[in-house]
């Protein structure tokens, strides 16, 4: 059974994109909780609504919202829009929307050119908190590179529960994001991520891709309960379709749970099981001790010899992000000052797309001021497929 409760609205705190963060009263009691306009309509203060208190009871800790599934005061009749996919299939919320695939959407014609991704570099990612210091450091160094964000069905399922995105968004470092699956609000919906990534060729012209699930991932403690095992199936997709697939590794020195000490085991998992294919693994420099411990846990695995893992000296997330006027990134309530490992392997796998495009490109590979700054240094190659 779901767990319902009867609140009243008292505040509107934020509003984004359709979802309204309230706050509300439930058994005298103040909480937090997410309207979706798109599946219950408006709420604002003085409204009495159904509350789905799920997260709350079960004291989860990013997703602990309670989430409106009724408004009393004013029911919607949400009005039927374009297209014939449905979202959220046979269930009691089940929607339709245009996916730019469908013919109505008028974009065949240029669904028809696409052949493959011509090498295009696409930054694969587990944890939705790797998004804004991938996207920040590729657009710090290249302003002009049209980054699109690919978000999976793996976690939350609206796009606008993520206030990431629509930062980003609005600061202009990501062009466009695309909702695929189940996945929804994007600027484009796609039916999958094949597809997905079609469209960031062929009608966004993208240089390069960043595939992350939304917030709210998945792990049960055993070694294939995870819902990052959708990493190594990205690989998959992207080399299936002609891109050059670069895995953020999910590296921690700070997560008191010994499987995510170093390289987590969801990283070393989804690669050894998950994937089938090669892909670029780029490391960030570290202490002596800490880099040893991160490549004995690849070479453990056997995956040393299966990955281009390549270390970059010399990168500041922090100093990037701040320069961007981006809030410092937070990971499970650990900021870049706890963890530094875990933010800048999400910043160098945004410079090695970075260097994969423009070599793609035949861009002139000059140091910019922000490099000679920030110590975009180069890579030092330290494994590769068949070394």
């Amino acid at each position: 059974m779901i767990p319902r409760k009867i609140g009243l609205v008292e505040a509107l705190l934020t509003w984004r994109r359709q979802t309204r963060e309230l706050q509300v009263s439930v058994d005298g009691k103040t909480a937090r909780a997410v309207n979706y306009d798109l599946l219950t309509g408006p709420a604002i203060p003085g409204d009495r609504v159904l509350l789905n208190t799920l997260a709350g009871d079960l004291g989860l800790g990013t997703g602990g919202f309670h989430f409106v599934s009724y408004n009393y005061s004013r029911p919607y009749r949400q009005p039927l829009g374009k297209g014939h996919i449905i979202k959220l299939r046979y269930t009691p919320w089940q929607f339709n929307v245009l996916s730019y695939e469908e013919d109505a959407a008028g974009n065949k014609p240029l669904i028809s050119k696409f052949k493959n991704l011509q090498g295009m570099p696409v930054i694969i990612g587990e944890l939705h908190s790797m998004l804004a210091p991938a996207a920040a450091t590729v657009h710090y160094h290249c302003p002009d590179c049209r980054i699109v964000y690919v978000m999976t069905d793996g976690a939350a399922l609206p796009l606008s529960f993520s206030r990431t995105v629509e930062v980003l968004k609005q600061r202009k470092i990501i062009t466009s994001a695309i909702t695929s699956g189940h996945a929804f609000g994007g600027d484009l919906e796609a039916v999958n991520i094949y597809s997905a990534l079609a469209a960031c060729r062929v009608l966004i012209k993208a240089d390069l891709a960043i595939i992350i699930m939304g917030p709210g991932n998945v792990g049960t403690g055993t070694r294939l309960g995870f819902s990052g095992m959708e990493v190594g199936e990205n690989i998959n997709r992207v080399n299936a379709l002609g891109g050059v697939p670069v895995v953020i590794p999910r590296i921690s020195f700070a997560d008191p749970r010994r499987r995510h000490w170093g390289v987590s085991h969801h990283t070393l998992t989804a690669l050894k099981v998950a994937s089938y294919s090669r892909a670029c693994l780029p490391v960030p420099r570290l202490s002596p001790h800490r880099l040893k411990l991160v490549l004995w846990q690849l070479a453990r695995h056997r995956l040393l010899g299966r990955y281009q893992v390549k270390v970059w000296p010399g990168l500041r997330v922090d100093k990037i992000m701040s320069r961007l006027q981006l809030a410092l990134p937070e990971s499970m309530g650990r900021g870049y000052q706890d963890d530094p490992a875990f933010f800048e392997a999400a910043g160098v796998a945004g410079l090695q797309a970075l260097e994969l495009y423009r070599k793609t490109e035949g861009k002139n590979r000059q140091r910019t001021e922000q490099e000679e700054e920030h110590g975009y240094l180069g890579e030092e190659i330290l494994y590769g497929p068949g070394d």
